[in-house]
């Protein structure tokens, strides 16, 4: 145990876990739902990426114009995370059976405690009430991101503040996202487990922001899903599990 680990810690730590003895076979279901529905998507996106930027600075004031050599790598990391965020989203939604077997799966590698009742018929058995939790979760953010959307179309306040807001409404949401499969296979409630997150929000802000950056770096975030369950996973048994 090590409950000094940062937020970014918990993210390398999971990319351990991941490939950890007894861990690697339940890793495959979520990183192959992730490699097909992200790799699509940013195949997708890298096609239009430099005229949707162009586009978006064009709303700029000329004298602003300054600010597009600032802003055009900030808006090429929102956008990356965004798309990222929202196809991460419908993998889990895909894989959210299977994400929290590996978490479950992960709690008993770092605690020794075997659950004997936990595995694939169980999970089968258990979709619907998994389900029902990825859409209190699609509740939850919906509202948010709409009003940040309508933001970054505000001129110049949109192109300026936005990013920044978008960025750390991002790192939030993914890591509400990863640390719910730990607390929902303890059958904590949705809003129960966000004010226990609150209360170490420099972790859940550090993780949530390093894995916001790696699903906006090609490739790597294909691996991202599995490997944010298992430091999320970390961070329940060592920061949550005995509040």
């Amino acid at each position: 145990m090590n409950n000094t680990r940062s937020g970014f810690g918990y993210f390398f730590y999971g990319l351990e876990l991941a490939f950890a003895q007894g861990i690697k076979r339940y890793v495959l279901l979520p990183l192959l739902a992730n490699i097909l529905l992200v790799g699509s998507a940013m195949y997708y996106l890298f096609s239009n990426l430099n005229a949707w930027i162009a586009e978006w600075l064009g709303y700029l004031p000329e004298f602003l114009d300054w600010l597009s050599y600032i802003l055009w790598p900030l808006l090429a990391l929102t956008i990356l995370a965004t798309f990222s965020y929202f196809f991460s989203t419908l993998a889990n939604f895909v894989a959210a059976p299977f994400n929290g077997l590996l978490a479950e799966k992960v709690e008993e590698k770092l605690t020794g405690q075997v659950n004997p009742n936990i595995g694939f018929v169980s999970v089968l058995k258990d979709i619907p009430r998994v389900l029902a939790r990825e859409w209190r979760k699609l509740i939850y953010v919906l509202p948010k991101a709409i009003g940040l959307f309508l933001l970054l179309l505000v001129p110049a306040l949109g192109q300026t503040v936005g990013p920044f807001l978008w960025l750390l409404f991002t790192a939030w949401m993914l890591a509400i996202q990863y640390c719910d499969y730990p607390f929902d296979n303890h059958k904590v409630p949705f809003n129960d487990m966000r004010l226990t997150l609150k209360q170490k929000q420099g972790k859940a802000y550090g993780f949530g922001f390093l894995v916001a950056l790696v699903t906006s770096i090609p490739i790597l975030n294909l691996f991202v899903v599995p490997v944010s369950v298992c430091g999320a996973t970390a961070m329940w048994v060592e920061q949550f599990k005995n509040r």
